[in-house]
């Protein structure tokens, strides 16, 4: 074990493990998990990295093609059942965790940005803006440069909802009250 915190064996890990793939809104990377998880300092890396595999051998968490652990449903049975023996503190530490990188799962699901390159060269670069109801805004635009498509894609990004604003308040705007 890596140091002094609550946090005492390779089952509490594995617990640990567990509880935190039961909140997040979506699979993770394994950067995240190990992030979320070395939320105590009785956890070394090599421990949480052999306690993750070994959760995957045993069918409590899956890891995807592409890299990302989810729990499976023998893995929430599990996690219910032994969640109250970690010590408070740490789940709590880990809630306030969670609850942050679940904020940025939900926005990146949310606000999406892609381009295509068209048949004629110029590029389409498409601009989504959902919320917890659906769709918000799509809005496809052409441009004529790959350099501008991807200047459009990252302040997109940035403020989406500063766009839909935008966009809102011209539609909105009575032409006659402009030239007044």
């Amino acid at each position: 074990m890596a140091g002094h915190g609550f946090i005492q064996n390779k089952l509490e890990i594995k617990f640990l493990i567990l509880y935190i793939t039961t909140r997040v809104i979506q699979p993770i990377p394994f950067d995240t998990v190990l992030d979320l998880t070395m939320c105590d300092d009785g956890i070394g890396y090599f421990d949480f990295s052999e306690c993750l595999n070994d959760l995957v051998k045993t069918g409590h968490l899956t890891l995807s093609e592409d890299g990302l652990y989810s729990i499976t449903d023998k893995g929430i049975r599990n996690s219910q059942i032994c969640e109250s023996s970690l010590p408070y503190s740490v789940r709590l530490r880990c809630d306030k965790n969670i609850s942050i990188i679940n904020r940025k799962l939900r926005r990146k699901s949310q606000v999406r940005a892609s381009t295509e390159v068209r048949d004629n060269g110029t590029y389409t670069v498409q601009l989504n803006l959902d919320d917890d109801m659906g769709s918000v805004m799509d809005l496809k635009l052409m441009v004529v440069r790959e350099d501008m498509a991807k200047v459009l894609s990252e302040r997109f990004m940035k403020a989406p909802e500063k766009l839909y604003s935008k966009v809102m308040d011209l539609l909105l705007t009575d032409d006659e009250e402009e030239e007044s």
